[in-house]
């Protein structure tokens, strides 16, 4: 008999429906789980996550199959524990791992290389801003307000190079191991 007493609340989504339900396909995840995390953020619990927090995942579309797996506590709370660090699902996770997403099998924290991706970005957005205010001071023929971007020109292609060599290398580890094959062979059908 079965003695546990779940907590359920009903809840009119009033049109969020769909987007609640893309946003929890998009992230392999179920909507309960991503609905408790919502409320848990909202009440100011984000730290709280229930031991009991391992529910399955439901087939959401045609080309995903639910799959259970026999694992030790141990294993178990691995598996949670390297997916939380990721900033994935443990269905996101372990296909990641499966499929060698080289910053998964090594180890490398996920969430701190694409920190450094974003960094990288917002440096060159500052870069472009910065191209943009040395076009109008010349366009007004304003050269000695122009002559402080000097300094950042001389470094323009370094940084630039920098930045894309930097890109390239994050991405190509978050990527699967043979993805470039896989989706060529995509695009080819």
């Amino acid at each position: 008999m079965n003695t546990h007493s779940p907590d359920f609340v009903t809840v009119d989504m009033r049109g969020l429906k769909a987007a609640l339900v893309g946003h929890a396909q998009a992230h392999r995840e179920s909507v309960s789980v991503l609905v408790r995390r919502a409320v848990a953020r909202e009440l100011g619990l984000d730290a709280v996550r229930p031991a009991t927090d391992v529910e399955p995942l439901v087939a959401f579309r045609k080309d995903q199959v639910k799959l259970s797996i026999r694992l030790t506590t141990v294993e178990a709370d691995r598996l949670a524990e390297g997916a939380r660090q990721a900033g994935l699902s443990r269905g996101a996770y372990l296909a990641g791992l499966v499929a060698g997403v080289p910053v998964l099998t090594a180890g490398a924290s996920r969430t701190d290389q694409v920190a450094v991706l974003t960094a990288s970005n917002a440096h060159l957005a500052d870069l472009s801003r910065n191209i943009h205010a040395l076009t109008r001071l010349l366009t007004q023929s304003n050269v000695p307000r122009a002559l402080v971007y000097r300094d950042m020109l001389d470094t323009l292609d370094g940084d630039v190079r920098r930045h894309l060599t930097q890109a390239a290398a994050l991405l190509a580890d978050l990527r699967p191991r043979g993805a470039s094959a896989e989706t060529s062979r995509r695009v080819s059908r």
